[in-house]
């Protein structure tokens, strides 16, 4: 399994970004994938996950409202777009995901069993 993100950068706060991941790797749609960031002396936190299987969202609650994960199945992509975006929500935005259905739960536990490279999004204020 691969992960590959882009599209991070610099913007202004209040201002958005859209994350996109590709996938490949996967042999079925019995996975899940989302995104979470971790800031310089943070501990890493779950933004967003969704299930392959049925396409079901979670969102953690700092972010519900402003952002939103989507999927493109033909391109193999995970989008997160970014909107009112906070200074302090400037971190290194991974991609994660995990063999198995469920989102939520993963989503909050933080573990990542795949991951990609990692792309910096940096909010200036």
């Amino acid at each position: 399994v691969q992960l590959v993100e882009s599209g991070g950068g610099l913007v202004q706060s209040g201002g958005s970004l859209r994350l996109a991941c590709a996938a490949s790797g996967f042999t079925d749609d019995n996975y899940a994938i989302g995104w979470f960031r971790q800031a310089p002396g943070k501990e890493r936190e779950g933004v967003s996950c969704m299930s392959s299987w049925d396409n079901s969202t979670s969102y953690a609650d700092f972010v519900k409202g402003r952002f939103t994960i989507s999927s493109d199945n033909a391109k193999n992509t995970v989008y997160l777009q970014m909107n009112s975006l906070k200074p302090e929500e400037a971190a290194v935005y991974y991609c994660g995901a995990k063999w198995g259905r469920d989102a939520a739960a993963w989503c909050a536990s933080t573990w990542l069993e795949f991951w990609g490279q990692g792309t910096q999004v940096t909010v200036s204020s």
